[in-house]
C-alpha cells in the first residue's frame, strides 16, 4: 500500500491591512511535493475553503523560483490538484499516514486561527502519526494542545526567526510572531543563520525554519514514513 500524506495549504490572501496579497509559499509546497511523491508517496492537498488556494504573489518573484517550482509551473496534475483542494473539513485523519503544513504568511490568520485545523493536527498526534511544519507554518501549532497543554511545550522546535520577519519588514503586520509563539508556548526552541536550512525533528513532530529548509523537512517526513 502506497504511504498517503495530507498536505494542508492556506485558504487566506489579505496580508493585514497593507493592500498587499499573501497565500502559501510556493517553494514550500513544490519541494516538498516532489520529494515525497518521487518516492512514490500520494499526496492529497485540502485548504480551509477546498478549491484553489492562493499563491503569495512574492513567492513567484524569478529570484525565489528553484527546480522544483519550475517543474510545478508545467505540472498539469499538480496544477489540477491545486485547483481541487478538498474542504479541509471534509478531511478525516484515519485516510492519511501523516500531515504536513506549507508556509507563506497567509497561514497565520485562516489556519492557526482554525479549530477544524487544531483538531486534525491532535487527531494525527495522538494517533502516533508524523504532523510536519515549515517556515511560518509551525504558527499553525498556536492553539493545538494534547491533554490540555501545548503540543509545543517541552518540544524541540523551529520556525520563522523574528530576524527573518523583520528582513521582509513584515513584523508589524503579521498577527503574531512565530519565534516568539513557540517560545510563549513552552516549545524548546532553536534555529540557525537566516535562510539557511533548518531542520528540527522531536519524535513525530518536525518543523523547519524557512523556505530553503522546506525539501529537508520532506526527507525528514519520509523517513518516519518508513
Amino acid at each position: 500500500m502506497n504511504k498517503k500524506v495530507l498536505f494542508v495549504l492556506t485558504s487566506h490572501d489579505e496580508l493585514g491591512n497593507t493592500g498587499l496579497k499573501t497565500g502559501f509559499w510556493s517553494e514550500e509546497l513544490a519541494a516538498p511535493y516532489y520529494a515525497l511523491t518521487d518516492k512514490g508517496i500520494d499526496i492529497i492537498l485540502a485548504s480551509p475553503k477546498g478549491g484553489q488556494p492562493p499563491i503569495d504573489p512574492k513567492s513567484e518573484d524569478p529570484a525565489f523560483q528553484t527546480d522544483s517550482t519550475q517543474r510545478m509551473d508545467k505540472d498539469t496534475v499538480l496544477l489540477d490538484k491545486l485547483k481541487h483542494t478538498l474542504s479541509l473539513a471534509n478531511v478525516k485523519m484515519d485516510d492519511y499516514d501523516a500531515v504536513f503544513y506549507p508556509g507563506g504568511h497567509g497561514p497565520l490568520w485562516d489556519l492557526a486561527e482554525s479549530t477544524t485545523s487544531q483538531q486534525l493536527i491532535t487527531a494525527f498526534y495522538t494517533a502516533n502519526k508524523p504532523v510536519a511544519f515549515v517556515c511560518h507554518a509551525p504558527g499553525v501549532l498556536k492553539d493545538v494542545k494534547i491533554n490540555g497543554e501545548y503540543l509545543v511545550k517541552g518540544k524541540n522546535v523551529t520556525g520563522f526567526t523574528n530576524t527573518e520577519e523583520e528582513a521582509v519588514q513584515l513584523t508589524s503586520v503579521v498577527p503574531f510572531l512565530v519565534e516568539d509563539m513557540l517560545v510563549k508556548n513552552g516549545g524548546n526552541y532553536s534555529k540557525t543563520a537566516d535562510w539557511n536550512p533548518y531542520v528540527v525533528v522531536d519524535g513525530l513532530l518536525i518543523t523547519g525554519q524557512n523556505p530553503a529548509s522546506s525539501e529537508k523537512v520532506a526527507e525528514e517526513l519520509s523517513k518516519l514514513l518508513a
